[in-house]
């Protein structure tokens, strides 16, 4: 059970039993991940357990009774919920507290639930019942009792049938049989209900003498054995899914009536089997029940072959009544266990993979009855030759041909080209399941390798190659799963290798991998050097200014101008202009799956002033089948580690800008040095803050995880084990970039604020002190320029003084804003070394000790630093004194 059908299984009980607050089905999927064992019911372990439940039960008979209802219908899961039934039996507490839940929403439902689900009006509590009130009550509960469990009329099934397969598949009709096969009741083999009664005979049997009566009751058993009314034995009607049941003359003499009611189950056995094999033989019913008749059916040639000799000998006058007992009793075991099985798979409704698994079952049941085995074993045989070919087809070229929806894999009709659109797309967990009541029993342990194996074989099909299976083999049932075991691992690691070698080495999966690594990864370097260079003016505009055509045409330039021109899947490389910032983005990935999906991808996207960097993305374009690995869930993870490290790409360029600006400054600010120094050490800090945290992400979480996962792609044995090592690859890389976790993401983003609101305002102070130094040398001698030259110059710099007036007139409101940029940076990064701490050390990520290490070296070596320059100034002061 994988955690996904665990977390809906605790969610859906949670709901059931009204359960509110706590931890939520998470805290419950925990205990149950860590204290489960793989327990197997066993026929001893699953008797007690009923023995157990059966003791504790207020009316053990009814109990019992239900669980061989259940029992007889084949209910798979019978067994394993009586044996938690009885474990629950024996915890008190859980006891007590099932009844109090109960109990409560009993009166929940009592206060919610309105009377108005039946119409029937009952007298009052406080007037006496008659007992024509009580006959006429106890008939309507009667009517809806009856109507409620009797089963539906036979031709009303097989046209939900019908109409279930026609609704599947419109193109190829369920074939039908003619009316007549069903209105003329002398075809079916069964007795004949006459729909009035036979007269009373004209000498009553029980006069006659002994010898007459035996011969008379030998001849009308050989009519009733074939399904015709005797004279004094007649058959009643069939109400729903009951054994046919007789009426014998009560004037026979008791010693012949006795041996009569011996003979007489065989004549319902065969009542029973000639209807389950008329009923069941009808298309509608799938090709499993029809090979099943088939098979009783000629079973029931001998069994009338066998009657035939019976006559034979009785017209003879060699027929006793003690002799037809003893010919038929070999026949009575067969004819009992074919009623049986016939009587379960009615019962049951049981199709395809069911009727498999009941005839499994019936077969080891029988072990040590070597005769009835025998019989079983046929029948399974016989009834699995259709559900084996079906098999046989889909492990051995991919193919799933199956008309009555028997088969334990289902097709689902998807689009392969979503898969490169859509990010929650799931065509390669979808496109083929598993439908677990139709899987046998005895392919149980099997089911998901025949899944992956017609996959992997589809996959290949549908890129336009045949293949076959070079090993396939008829597959036939028997006792030993050796047999069909074989063949289906032969045939799965057949499909796995031509799977895994069509990807990797005619579609170079690995070299595609490669090809996106170079660009959302930023292998390429020099790329990016190039291509931020020419986009950069583009890339600040607004994002509904942004032309992408120009965007598309410097993204060529920067792949010919760089070693990127080597790639040979560069032209897949496309530009995306996302309508959402990377926060936006990586909450809709985290909402994948939960009840928040829906509502975040039909959100409308309304970003305020959102810059063309912060939407800038890249996308890829992928084709089938390697659409599979690298799908739209797999790209949104590369765009998000690509725009996360795009914008602390960017973040470190304005810190850059804002270095050589201030290099340039420094030549002639002197009034300002107090301010300026405190300012290019802030900078000094933010900046190795952005480079450590793009080497830590770049070389030690993104290139060893990397490697790795290329070492285990070179061992990988199918394409589930390549999309497990690609998924884990991206999402190790996710969560150590602190994608993952909102928290640790809140403060970062924070930081990164910081840093860009710090570089704009300090290119408006260099600028504003640039143009105050040409205010004053205004008043020095100008060089020799034209008037119009000098009037343009002096409106500009009237401007941007006018607009800035009142940062100029208070050098300290410089410092003070130095100073609160520092204290908000400072801040942050302890509050983000703080978290890294504790999720270092509580939740095992040491991979983010490597950020809390490259901080405080880097903190450290400024206070060395600043020791040492306090050192040198104090050695300087004191050589002047001196």
């Amino acid at each position: 059970m994988s955690e996904y059908r665990i977390h809906h299984d605790v969610d859906q009980l949670l709901s059931l039993l009204h359960v509110r607050g706590g931890d939520g089905a998470e805290g419950y999927i925990d205990l149950l991940q860590k204290h489960r064992t793989p327990y197997v019911t066993t026929t001893v372990s699953s008797h007690s357990a009923k023995v157990k439940l059966a003791e504790f039960s207020k009316t053990p008979e009814d109990f019992l009774r239900k669980y061989e209802e259940l029992k007889s219908k084949n209910v798979r899961i019978l067994d394993p919920l009586v044996y938690l039934l009885s474990k629950f039996c024996e915890d008190k507490e859980m006891l007590q507290s099932l009844q109090k839940n109960a109990k409560e929403r009993a009166e929940s439902s009592a206060n919610t639930t309105s009377t108005t689900t039946t119409s029937y009006s009952l007298p009052q509590t406080s007037t006496k019942m008659s007992m024509q009130e009580l006959d006429e009550l106890r008939k309507k509960l009667g009517n809806v009792t009856a109507s409620s469990t009797a089963p539906l009329p036979a031709e009303v099934t097989r046209k939900m049938l019908r109409d279930k397969h026609n609704k599947k598949n419109p193109t190829q009709p369920n074939p039908v049989f003619p009316n007549w096969v069903y209105d003329r009741p002398a075809l079916l083999g069964d007795f004949i209900i006459s729909p009035t009664a036979a007269g009373d005979p004209l000498v009553p049997i029980g006069t006659l003498p002994m010898a007459t009566q035996e011969l008379a009751l030998v001849e009308d058993l050989l009519f009733v054995l074939i399904g015709v009314d005797g004279r004094d034995i007649t058959a009643q009607p069939v109400l729903g899914r009951q054994n046919r049941s007789f009426i014998v003359d009560s004037t026979l003499d008791m010693s012949i009536k006795e041996l009569v009611n011996r003979i007489l189950p065989v004549a319902s056995y065969y009542s029973t089997i000639t209807r389950f094999i008329e009923e069941k033989s009808s298309f509608e019913y799938g090709q499993v029940n029809h090979a099943l008749t088939a098979a009783m059916r000629t079973l029931m040639k001998e069994y009338l072959i066998l009657v035939t000799q019976l006559e034979h000998l009785q017209r003879q006058g060699l027929l006793s009544l003690q002799k037809l007992w003893f010919y038929i009793q070999p026949t009575m075991r067969t004819m009992e266990i074919l009623a049986c099985i016939a009587s379960s798979v009615e019962k049951g409704e049981c199709m395809g993979g069911l009727t498999l698994s009941l005839l499994h079952d019936r077969t080891f049941n029988f072990t040590g009855d070597s005769q009835a085995q025998e019989l079983c074993l046929y029948l399974t045989k016989a009834a699995s030759v259709p559900y084996f070919e079906i098999l046989e087809k889909w492990i051995y070229r991919g193919i799933i041909k199956d008309p009555y929806s028997e088969f334990m894999v289902e097709e689902h009709e998807l689009q392969k080209e979503k898969i490169q659109e859509d990010y929650n797309d799931k065509y390669w967990d979808q496109r083929y399941t598993i439908v677990q009541h139709r899987i046998p029993s005895f392919l149980q342990k099997m089911a998901d390798k025949i899944l992956s194996t017609g996959k992997y074989l589809n996959v290949v099909r549908e890129c336009g190659r045949d293949v076959t299976c070079p090993d396939a083999k008829e597959v036939l049932y028997t006792l030993k799963e050796r047999a069909y075991v074989e063949q289906i691992e032969k045939a799965y690691n057949y499909a796995s290798k031509v799977l895994l070698d069509f990807l990797m080495e005619e579609k170079e999966l690995v070299l595609r991998l490669r090809s996106i690594k170079h660009y959302f990864l930023m292998d390429k370097g020099d790329f990016f050097v190039h291509f931020m260079d020419l986009t950069e003016e583009e890339l600040k505009k607004p994002v509904d200014d942004i032309v992408p055509p120009r965007l598309e045409a410097l993204l060529e330039l920067a792949l010919r101008m760089s070693t990127a021109n080597t790639d040979p899947f560069k032209d897949d490389l496309k530009i995306d202009l996302m309508p959402h910032d990377v926060i936006t983005q990586l909450l809709r990935v985290l909402a994948i799956e939960t009840k928040q999906e829906r509502s975040i991808i039909n959100a409308d996207s309304t970003e305020m002033g959102l810059s063309g960097l912060e939407a800038f993305s890249f996308d890829y374009i992928v084709k089938w089948p390697l659409s599979l690995i690298i799908n739209r869930k797999a790209l949104t993870r590369y765009q998000m580690l690509f725009r996360h490290i795009f914008y602390c790409k960017h973040v470190e360029r304005l810190l850059c800008n804002v270095w050589i600006s201030n290099k340039d400054f420094r030549k002639y600010t002197l009034h300002s040095a107090k301010w300026f120094s405190t300012a290019f050490a802030l900078r000094q800090r933010m900046l190795n803050f952005v480079q450590n945290i793009q080497y830590y992400m770049m070389f030690e979480v993104m290139e060893p995880t990397w490697h790795i996962m290329e070492t285990n792609l070179k061992t990988a044995s199918n394409i589930d084990d390549v999309l497990c090592h690609h998924t884990s690859f991206l999402d190790n890389c996710l969560k150590d970039c602190m994608l993952t976790n909102p928290e640790l993401l809140r403060i970062f983003s924070k930081l990164m604020s910081v840093c860009v609101m710090f570089t704009n305002c300090m290119q408006r102070f260099t600028q504003l002190e640039r143009l105050s130094m040409e205010r004053e040398s205004r008043d020095r001698p100008p060089p020799q320029s034209t008037p119009a030259e000098e009037a343009e110059k002096k409106r500009q710099t009237t401007k941007l003084l006018a607009e800035h007036v009142d940062a100029l007139q208070s050098e300290a409101g410089f410092e003070a804003t130095i100073s609160k940029f520092d204290s908000n940076f400072s801040t942050l990064l302890l509050d983000l070394l703080d978290k890294l701490s504790i999720y270092s050390t509580n939740d095992c990520e040491h991979s983010m000790i490597s950020i809390i290490y490259r901080s405080e070296r880097h903190r450290t070596a400024r206070v060395i630093r600043l020791h040492v320059i306090i050192n040198i100034v104090t050695l300087a002061a004191a050589d002047q004194i001196t």
